[in-house]
């Protein structure tokens, strides 16, 4: 069984210009910065392990509730694309002194966000990290196997009815009690989630945050329509290859996502240094469910950064 190493975090409020950011974090303030985002139906103690893992090699980690879930606050534009989450996190990264060895971690939404910043040619982050979801050029097949690839695509659809679902306003509010234990067991297949179901119905009460967590699947469905400023320049870049070195893993029994939707993940990401590992037997939240692991694949990437910290 993969080592659990948890420890209380402090516990930080950043008053950006254009939002007010609660954030957990882990090591020393003078440790080598790595941003950690996390994803749905989670929270930011979804770090909980891997934020000690990482500060006993040195980091000073910072796991941000991400905008929308509670206690950071609801935005007041109402945006939930891409390009605002990536903003939120070069703003996180420039209130943390633009340090230019930082380092970025995401899962799920997450990772999203991280793998849009990593393609932005003046990416602020050394080093990325992406768990469970692929770049978006991963995704998309060959053109030689494309037609053998629709049945794969159809059945993909099966797999996402939940965001279907997530676009129903009133009701995907009302259904998050039962929708995010299903999708933790779902997902997540024989990993006792019942602490992170908690932690992540806490950070979704009722109400606008509710709405909130829900809204970044119903700006997803818009991803290509027009994005309001400042967050149209970062989301430009929310369907591109990655241009800084990624570390890619992926559980092998994560049922997010059809297999074939991850199989171009190293030839995508190896131009700009980058690799790709696959986790047996870990599913969707493949770092709660084998954190030593998943800790010790990230530390020697990082570690592998020749360029780091003098």
């Amino acid at each position: 069984m993969s080592r659990q190493h948890t420890e209380e975090p402090e516990i930080l409020e950043f008053g950006l210009p254009h939002l007010t950011v609660t954030a957990l974090a882990w090591g020393s303030p003078e440790g080598r910065l790595a941003l950690c985002l996390h994803g749905f139906p989670d929270s930011a103690w979804t770090w909980r392990h891997l934020g000690p893992a990482l500060a006993d090699r040195g980091f000073r980690v910072i796991a941000p509730f991400t905008r929308g879930y509670a206690p950071t606050a609801v935005p007041a534009d109402g945006d939930y694309h891409l390009g605002a989450l990536a903003y939120d996190a070069g703003a996180l990264h420039h209130a943390l002194g633009a340090p230019d060895d930082a380092v970025l971690i995401g899962h799920d939404w997450g990772a999203l966000t991280a793998n849009t910043i990593a393609a932005h040619p003046d990416c602020p982050f050394r080093r990325v990290v992406s768990l469970a979801v692929p770049p978006v050029p991963a995704m998309r097949p060959r053109p030689a196997t494309a037609a053998r690839s629709v049945g794969a695509y159809l059945r993909q659809l099966r797999y996402s009815w939940y965001i279907t679902f997530n676009q129903l306003p009133g009701v995907a509010e009302r259904a998050l009690d039962r929708l995010v234990p299903r999708l933790w067991h779902d997902w997540s297949p024989g990993y006792p989630a019942e602490t992170d179901i908690a932690y992540a119905l806490a950070a979704m009460p009722m109400g606008a945050h509710r709405t909130a967590a829900l809204s970044y699947y119903r700006a997803f469905v818009r991803v290509a329509g027009k994005v309001p400023a400042p967050y149209a320049e970062p989301h430009r870049y929310w369907d591109q290859a990655p241009r800084v070195p990624m570390l890619y893993l992926h559980g092998s029994a994560d049922t997010t996502l059809h297999p074939i939707l991850t199989a171009r993940v190293p030839e995508v990401i190896a131009p700009a240094g980058g690799r790709a590992e696959t986790l047996a037997d870990a599913g969707h939240f493949l770092h709660l469910e084998q954190p030593g692991r998943v800790a010790g694949l990230i530390g020697d990437f990082l570690a592998g950064d020749s360029a780091g910290r003098d």
